[in-house]
């Protein structure tokens, strides 16, 4: 950050990373929604059990949470951008991002899931899609939160 940088500056700034960082979870989301669309009409999948359609249809379920949620900031800015709104879309765009990611995390848990118990099945599926979610819920959640606690706050970014 430049020492002349204005507040609108670092909001446009702060803006552009936010939606930079969605660009990132987004294409992942993308090509994840488009598998979940294309294990349904696959052999495999019809002869599957019950329980194999719901871990699906709710990983399809959070996949699509998470692209409405990542998305929206995008929207909200094309929509509302000449009304001078864009630290208000920044504050709840930064929350929507975390829920979105949340649901991404999710997303993929159930698709490991959903492949585990597909290919092998019983605890090891189990044990295989909880070892992912603690694995995202560490990188994404607990990691950052850990670094930041001994760092000291960086001047306004």
């Amino acid at each position: 950050m430049e020492e002349s940088e204005t507040p609108a500056q670092r909001s446009t700034r702060n803006f552009n990373e936010l939606l930079q960082e969605l660009r990132v979870a987004q294409a992942g989301v993308q090509i994840l929604f488009a598998f979940l669309l294309a294990v349904a009409f696959t052999e495999q999948y019809r002869e599957g059990t019950t329980y194999v359609h719901a871990i699906h249809m709710v990983t399809v379920l959070f996949t699509t949470i998470a692209a409405a949620f990542l998305i929206a900031p995008a929207v909200w800015h094309r929509v509302l951008f000449q009304q001078g709104r864009r630290i208000h879309i920044l504050a709840l765009g930064t929350k929507f991002a975390l829920i979105g990611m949340a649901s991404l995390a999710a997303a993929m848990t159930g698709t490991v899931l959903l492949i585990s118990e597909v290919v092998i099945g019983g605890w090891i599926a189990l044990t295989l899609a909880g070892m992912t979610a603690v694995m995202f819920v560490s990188l994404w959640f607990v990691l950052p939160h850990w670094l930041h606690r001994d760092e000291e706050p960086e001047a306004s970014t």
